[in-house]
């Protein structure tokens, strides 16, 4: 179901244990990577809050300020919470391991770094199996990556993509631990943190760009425009139709402009029922072109 939070909550407690877990052994270990890890954990946290923010607002109801809706705030705060993966996590999570590089420090207690990562991948593993079940149930038969690309909903692909950076993002810490640990070499566990500050910032490029589009304004693709087209001139009062111009205001509202040529000396009765008789053709097999507009030529 689009707009669905239960990724979100999942994500939102399995992060925010995580993030105090992590931090709380690095402290007491100081690893570089252990460090990255836990900022990345406390951003993500508050993502999940700005999602939901994001989510709320997007359900307020038109008003004279904004008379289609407030849709595209979802829009905006997923939009942030790319900024943010970049900002705050990325960033901080190289410049942690430069730093480690810079004044080396070698782990202590590395079986705590263990522990934590362990109980990390378990938590972090659940949220992204929440994630990805969620995303196909919402995607059905299209293949995952151009699900992925066409998706409309960014409270289920930015959660989902923060969770495939966690997953990953444990896995080069604990490699980083372990071989630094093994060979007794600090400088292992810097050039991890900056690895999963780069990961983070390559997940930021896509989410950035998926955010964009959506805020920016996409239309509906192509081919749905154009299975419109026949649906309209079934009608027997219009002549031609032409359906080019949509956008996506939500994950479930669309404004879609209409221009129609209804047939010679009609008379402006029928073309008011004809208009109402095609709006909810189209609205029985679309439900979400909330808003259809019809211009006759």
């Amino acid at each position: 179901m689009p707009g669905s939070k239960l990724p979100i909550y999942t994500a939102f407690a399995a992060n925010l244990a995580i993030a105090v877990i992590k931090l709380t052994a690095a402290a007491i270990t100081g690893s570089s990577a252990m460090v990255s890890e836990g900022i990345h954990s406390l951003v993500d946290s508050s993502n999940e809050v700005l999602l939901l923010i994001g989510l709320h607002k997007s359900k307020k109801a038109p008003d004279q300020k904004r008379p289609f809706g407030y849709g595209k705030e979802l829009y905006f705060w997923s939009f942030v919470v790319a900024l943010l993966f970049f900002v705050l996590g990325g960033t901080m999570s190289v410049y942690e391991g430069i730093r480690h590089l810079i004044e080396p420090e070698k782990i202590t207690s590395p079986v705590w770094n263990y522990i934590v990562l362990s109980l990390a991948l378990v938590f972090d593993g659940y949220s992204l199996y929440t994630a990805v079940r969620i995303f196909n149930q919402q995607r059905g038969s299209t293949p995952f990556w151009q699900a992925i690309k066409v998706s409309k909903d960014p409270s289920s692909f930015v959660v989902l993509f923060e969770d495939m950076a966690d997953v990953i993002g444990i896995l080069i810490a604990a490699t980083g631990i372990i071989l630094s640990h093994i060979f007794n070499n600090p400088y292992i566990d810097g050039i991890a943190s900056i690895l999963i500050g780069l990961l983070l910032m390559l997940v930021t490029i896509f989410l950035v760009r998926q955010s964009r589009n959506l805020l920016m304004g996409e239309s509906i693709s192509a081919e749905e425009l154009n299975k419109l087209v026949p649906l309209i001139e079934h009608n027997q009062n219009v002549s031609s139709a032409d359906a080019r111009l949509s956008m996506y205001l939500g994950p479930e509202e669309v404004i879609l402009l209409i221009k129609i040529k209804f047939k010679n000396d009609l008379p402006s009765q029928k073309i008011v029922e004809s208009i109402g008789s095609i709006r909810q053709a189209i609205q029985a097999e679309h439900p979400d072109y909330k808003h259809i507009h019809f211009e006759p030529v």
